[in-house]
């Protein structure tokens, strides 16, 4: 089973960081294998940290939804009432008995009243008016009546939804063709990327959603887009397209979301990098100055070759800004697309109800791989934080907290971009460092810190180089490198935090050169076999989740405690070794992704993005009701080392799921990824995005149907082409037979 997904679309498996910071898991181990400290429990620190929390948390407010409840789940579920999916590999969505499913949207699909039907079978066009490809993260935003912002409406509201890349191949009669590639393909793949904003109603006690409503449009990587914050204006940002470097164009490589608390949608750029392109010479046209260490770190070295070529569509202006190499003879890159890097990366704001409003990238937030943006507990008179995760191997986990308290007046503002321009444009934006006693603290990065200033490796110039460079801040402070940070999200009742860790294929019980050790956080490497191949290479390839607990609950706390949720696994696994976490066949996954709160019942929904599992099961969605910090036992792994020596390992479990708290909901149709969820405020539909079916298509292959791996979502009735379709990703909504809340 364990092979990684070989998929180019999926850099965010690279290991960029270069650094010499320690790994989690070298802390992890530093910290358990002190085994006098765990005797006590989580540890001194970890247990002054937690003490204060349990009265702090909830101080103050809402989850940090702008449509959901302001307050925490009232009724929350304490017991999973559904009996679990088995795991399975049908080209069908597979859910809970007494549940149903409805493909609302889905790929191409017309969001004007002008815009024809998908026929699905590569001619379609103007996708700056349909719906795009991979829907990864989605929001709900109530509407009323009126057509204004409406908290509490689980009748009507608008969807928003990102659209992180693209199968190529399907879009396109006889598939994507080579490089030099066609512009009339570039021109229809670009605008398939970025989000949508449709509207959706219930009528007949069924969600559909409203093909000629005002309130659709599409935000894609042509929308202009100004810059927030403190980079906006920064020599960094200067390009043809904007010299001032004030604006950039577009967004890309939307993959994780938020909301915020005044009613505006939050989007990451996450793998934006291997959109573009640089000549082999690139370095020394640039001088060999800093800008080509920043690039390297960023993942752009010179001779790096795009993703899909849409430079090579022919000399205009849209084209040639996917070659960021230096062309022209400026000093400051205003006559050329040298600095198009920095204006992506970014944490995205739109303002869903008006099109009319800017769209902002907000730049003191950090540039980074953004997987999502989670708010902690508004509390009034005090500063909000919004956690990220950077999304590649060895990256950080990052916090902003806004230099702005929270005024309750702002939960339904007059103006809600200048409302995110108030708590987001200015701030202090830390990088995460896990200590070896069960605590963690917070690292400002800030130009005015010594060891940044004087970072040997980059020089920064001013405060605004820093946050486009963030990743090289965060190295410069000695951040704690993890495991490919990916969804975070705020448990709406106490307020921690919890990341999924996808997995990490470069973890080796032997390691050598880049390779990273055993230790506690990822204790596991083993092998097994792939859909009855040989084994592979042996591997931690099934991740985990991790939590923290800010001291005192509050947002601008600068420490923190932790432990680990949950290890993913498969449940016939070696218990001592592998399923640490003793999960069952109901409960069993590897390679979590998506993860989110329900505001209304408090059920954490993790979903998978797997490559290691599919030979048993696609990829699926389970529902969780988690303890908290500090809630597991320690445990001690032994491994024989080739030479015969053992190794041990200790290692912090969180407390061991009951078979009502850790549920598999859903399984996917094949060959796709489950990921983004919201709901309705009343909580009886839940919204689930169905990513890429059937991505594993060659061009070869595209004009044989029969070798489609999936043909969902056409299989299941819904457009055009039916048994034989080309799959595409969708828009699944999901209800409760008896009309009761989701998970109940």
């Amino acid at each position: 089973m364990t092979k990684q997904k070989n998929d180019a679309r999926l850099a965010d498996d690279e290991d960029l960081n270069t650094s010499s910071n320690v790994s989690f898991n070298q802390v992890l181990d530093a910290r358990l294998s002190r085994r006098s400290m765990l005797r006590g429990g989580i540890g001194g620190a970890a247990a002054a940290v937690l003490g204060s929390w349990g009265l702090a948390a909830c101080g103050g407010g809402g989850d940090g939804d702008g449509d959901l409840p302001a307050t925490a789940a009232a009724s929350p579920i304490t017991s999973l009432g559904f009996a679990a999916v088995a795991k399975n590999r049908l080209d069908k969505v597979s859910v809970a008995t007494g549940y149903t499913t409805s493909v609302l949207i889905a790929l191409g699909d017309p969001l004007t009243a002008a815009t024809p039907a998908y026929r699905n079978d590569g001619s379609d066009t103007d996708f700056a008016n349909r719906s795009g490809d991979h829907h990864d993260g989605i929001e709900y935003f109530g509407l009323g009546a009126d057509g204004k912002r409406d908290r509490s409406s689980s009748d009507r509201g608008l969807l928003v939804t990102n659209h992180e890349a693209l199968t190529d191949q399907f879009l396109h009669v006889a598939g994507a063709t080579a490089r030099p590639r066609p512009a009339a393909e570039s021109d229809k793949e670009v605008p398939a990327h970025g989000v949508s904003i449709v509207e959706v109603r219930k009528t007949g006690g069924k969600f559909g959603y409203v093909q000629s409503s005002t309130f659709n449009r599409r935000i894609t990587p042509l929308t202009p887009i100004e810059i927030g914050g403190p980079v906006r204006g920064h020599l960094l940002l200067k390009t043809a397209y904007s010299p001032a470097g004030t604006s950039t164009r577009g967004t890309i490589n939307n993959c994780g979301t938020g909301s915020t608390p005044w009613g505006t949608f939050l989007t990451g750029e996450e793998n934006w990098a291997g959109y573009f392109t640089r000549s082999a010479a690139d370095n020394a046209a640039r001088g060999n100055d800093s800008s080509v260490t920043a690039l390297n770190r960023y993942g752009r070295p010179q001779g790096a070759a795009s993703r899909h070529g849409w430079e090579t569509s022919g000399t205009a202006d849209r084209f040639a800004r996917w070659n960021i190499s230096k062309t022209g003879p400026s000093t400051d890159g205003s006559d050329d697309y040298r600095n198009e890097l920095n204006g992506m990366g970014y944490i995205v704001e739109i303002d869903p109800y008006d099109p009319t409003a800017p769209i902002f990238k907000r730049s003191a937030l950090g540039r980074f791989a953004h997987e999502s943006a989670a708010f902690g507990i508004p509390a009034v008179g005090r500063p909000l934080a919004v956690y990220m995760g950077d999304d590649s191997r060895g990256e950080y986990i990052y916090k902003f907290v806004s230099t702005a308290n929270w005024d309750a007046a702002d939960a339904n503002p007059a103006a809600r971009i200048a409302t995110g321009s108030k708590y987001l444009d200015s701030g202090k934006l830390y990088v995460a460092k896990f200590n070896a006693d069960g605590s963690g603290s917070w690292i400002e990065l800030t130009i005015t810190n010594p060891t940044i200033a004087a970072y040997a490796s980059y020089r920064f110039t001013d405060q605004a180089d820093v946050l486009v460079n963030a990743r090289l801040a965060a190295d410069a402070v000695g951040a704690t490198k993890m495991d490919r940070p990916e969804w975070c999200a705020v448990h709406p009742s106490t307020g921690e935090v919890y990341f999924t860790l996808t997995n990490n294929s470069n973890r080796k019980l032997e390691p050598v050169a880049s390779q990273q050790g055993l230790d506690a956080a990822n204790p596991r490497a083993y092998s097994d076999s792939f859909n009855g191949g040989a084994p592979g290479a042996p591997g931690n390839v099934n991740g985990h989740v991790i939590r923290i607990a800010e001291s005192g609950g509050t947002a601008a706390a600068t420490s923190f405690a932790w432990d680990v949720y949950l290890f993913g696994a498969q449940a016939d696994a070696d218990a001592s070794s592998i399923n640490l976490s003793a999960l069952t066949a109901d409960q069993d996954f590897s390679s979590p992704d998506g993860l989110w709160f329900s505001a209304n019942t408090g059920i954490c929904w993790l979903q998978t993005d797997d490559g290691a599992y599919t030979d048993v099961s696609n990829c699926m969605m389970l529902a969780g009701v988690p303890g908290k910090v500090g809630d597991g036992v320690r445990t001690t792994l032994s491994y024989t080392k080739t030479d015969g020596s053992l190794v041990s390992v200790d290692t912090w479990v969180g407390r061991q799921p009951a078979a009502n708290a850790l549920k598999r909901f859903l399984v996917g149709p094949v060959d796709c990824e489950i990921t983004g969820t919201a709901e309705t405020p009343d909580g009886r539909t839940l919204f689930v995005n169905i990513q890429h079916p059937g991505e594993s298509i060659s061009r070869a292959d595209i004009a044989d149907p029969s070798k489609y791996l999936s043909h969902w979502p056409g299989n299941a009735g819904y457009g055009a082409g039916g048994a034989t379709a080309r799959p595409r990703s969708a828009t699944i909504v999901i209800t409760k037979d008896d009309g009761g809340r989701v998970g109940s």
